[in-house]
């Protein structure tokens, strides 16, 4: 396109979103796949056909780590850097490519060829290191030879669709199936079924099942869509939130490849309850590659009457679902920051109340549901409450999938009922001297040896889906310190508490591992936990001490390394030790707590 006229493209674009503004994510999205950046005057352009200020196209623009403002390579190379990839050597891996192609970390190479950077977790923890090209194309299992054959393909301009098709095979490793990963109800069974039942009936099943939401949280989704259900709006509004950003965890792409008809029918029986016409598919941005054969299983259930209009013949059940693909932004996983990405805006999180269900997309009632938890619903409708709440347990019915990788033999997915040991889940994957287990991702909880009878279970151990096996060679500090640079890394910067105290964090551990450190930049360490876990906007920053945490308290030695490279004094005695557990605990007998640990 000549920079002078970008109208062609534009208009294109403008014709496809039908000129909505809310619509400004999908519109920057195709406009940098055409261009390979969003240059000043097309931003300009796209907000006078938008009629919006130009500083808030801009914003949205700056926000999402996908959209390049400033220009970038014609190859856009991204390593996955999650600390699973690190420890398989992703970060060696990036230095030998970039030293191949003459690029910096992070920079553009002179000719613009090529621009080489790392991103947060892909979602391919089970095959990596693996990097993206061009935001769309994934490579996986990297090594040295690997690395020799991308730099030389670039050079030589081969376009990344015409690489080798097995560097791109993405192996769904699916170990242990109980339900939810079991072989597929036939498509519109569970939702022949949920009709049979009608509204009212098929949501006391929900209820009766006792499900609750698989993102992290844990709300009874039958309570969700109930009130959602009673809530006055002109439209009410179903997502499905397949935004699978916390690092380790894998376990919604499977779902999205392997039982996509099974979620958008949990979808479509969800709109059957609440009176919803409208649904969505929020992607994210890292499974952009998953997006043609999404829309293929949409395609044929309109074509079955399983979406669209008058479904199985229904007069008046209308429900159809758009994909939205998001653009690189961990914080869009927390539900009001994906309505604000759906609506066009920067993925800042809301103030709640208003909660979603009487006021999310559009100010219209909304059900935010993640990929497992609609999966579930369709087997409920299918096999009733009644079935589902008869595993696990009486507080955490029904099967979880967990993504697990690390130091293990068999990385992949494991389906579990709610219960099961996490020495269970340890043995059957082929882990040997493990010394911490990070379940549920860095916002989540790092347990150590000891720990390893305790239960997957929302009154236990909860989880999101993550489960990071480190065995003994690992530096659980290094695990502690790569978690923080995430965190700092994905903050939004909406609120100062966590926008400068992840920033913190991180220069406080980089100045350990350094070996400058002393005592007291742990007592500032654990003072910045406080203070972000009781001031931050969102959960986000106030997870992100997390690791921190439970590393200081569990794997003590760990931090006393790095302060004893320059010959300080171990950092804490046990007077130490016991206050910063009770701290950082919050109970009085975090001397027992010590005492197993011992």
């Amino acid at each position: 396109m000549n920079p002078a006229s970008p109208a062609p493209t534009l208009a294109t674009v403008l014709a496809r979103h039908r000129r909505d503004p809310h619509r400004l994510v999908q519109m920057l999205r195709e406009l940098q796949a055409a261009l390979g950046w969003l240059p000043p005057h097309t931003l300009a352009a796209l907000a006078d056909a938008l009629a919006l200020p130009l500083a808030q196209v801009r914003g949205v623009a700056g926000f999402y780590r996908f959209f390049h403002t400033e220009p970038v390579g014609r190859y856009r190379v991204l390593f996955s850097d999650n600390v699973t990839d690190r420890l398989l050597g992703s970060q060696g891996l990036m230095a030998d490519l970039c030293r191949r192609l003459g690029v910096a970390p992070g920079g553009v190479a002179e000719d613009g060829l090529v621009s080489v950077a790392a991103t947060s977790c892909t979602g391919l923890c089970d095959q990596g290191p693996a990097l993206l090209v061009n935001h769309h194309q994934v490579v996986t299992r990297l090594d040295a030879g690997r690395m020799a054959q991308v730099a030389e393909l670039i050079r030589q301009r081969v376009p990344p669709a015409a690489w080798p098709a097995e560097w791109s095979a993405v192996q769904d490793h699916v170990r242990r199936a109980e339900v939810l990963l079991a072989a597929p109800p036939a498509p519109g069974a569970a939702l022949a079924a949920a009709l049979a039942r009608g509204a009212e009936g098929t949501l006391a099943e929900v209820q009766a099942s006792k499900l609750r939401g698989r993102g992290g949280a844990g709300f009874a989704t039958g309570t969700k869509w109930s009130l959602c259900r009673q809530a006055p709006g002109a439209e009410h509004v179903v997502v499905c939130n397949a935004d699978e950003g916390e690092p380790g965890t894998f376990k919604d792409r499977v779902l999205l490849t392997r039982h996509a008809d099974e979620v958008i029918e949990g979808m479509t029986i969800a709109a059957h309850v609440v009176g919803a016409r409208l649904g969505f598919v929020y992607l994210r941005g890292e499974y952009r590659y998953l997006l043609e054969s999404l829309e293929a299983v949409l395609a044929r259930r309109r074509a079955a009457g399983l979406l669209g209009h008058a479904i199985q013949g229904r007069e008046g059940f209308d429900f159809d679902i758009e994909v939205h693909v998001g653009a690189g932004a961990y914080v869009c996983g927390e539900e009001s920051s994906l309505i604000e990405s759906l609506e066009g805006r920067r993925g800042t999180p809301r103030i709640r109340p208003p909660f979603p269900v009487e006021h999310g997309y559009r100010g219209w009632p909304t059900v935010v549901n993640n990929v497992e938890t609609f999966c579930a619903a369709a087997h409920i409708a299918l096999k009733g409450g009644a079935w589902w709440a008869a595993i696990g347990t009486p507080k955490s019915t029904g099967t979880k999938i967990h993504s697990v990788s690390g130091d293990c033999e068999r990385p992949g997915l494991y389906e579990y009922p709610f219960g099961t040991r996490i020495g269970r889940i340890l043995e059957d994957c082929g882990a040997r001297d493990t010394q911490a287990v990070q379940v549920g991702g860095p916002s989540g909880l790092c347990l150590s040896a000891f720990e390893f009878g305790r239960r997957i279970a929302f009154e236990d151990v909860p989880t999101a889906g993550a489960f990071m096996v480190f065995d003994r060679r690992r530096d659980m500090f290094e695990v502690a310190r790569a978690f923080a640079h995430f965190f700092a890394h994905e903050s939004c910067g909406f609120c100062t508490p966590c926008r400068v105290g992840t920033e913190l964090v991180v220069r406080r551990l980089d100045k350990l591992a350094a070996g400058h450190g002393s005592r007291h930049d742990i007592d500032v360490l654990y003072e910045l936990d406080t203070l972000m876990h009781g001031t931050t906007h969102c959960g986000l920053g106030a997870s992100a001490c997390n690791p921190l945490r439970d590393t200081i308290l569990k794997f003590r030695p760990a931090y006393e390394r790095h302060l004893k490279s320059l010959h300080f004094e171990p950092a804490f005695d046990l007077d130490d030790e016991l206050a910063i557990a009770r701290r950082m605990t919050g109970r009085d007998d975090a001397g027992a707590f010590l005492e197993r640990r011992s």
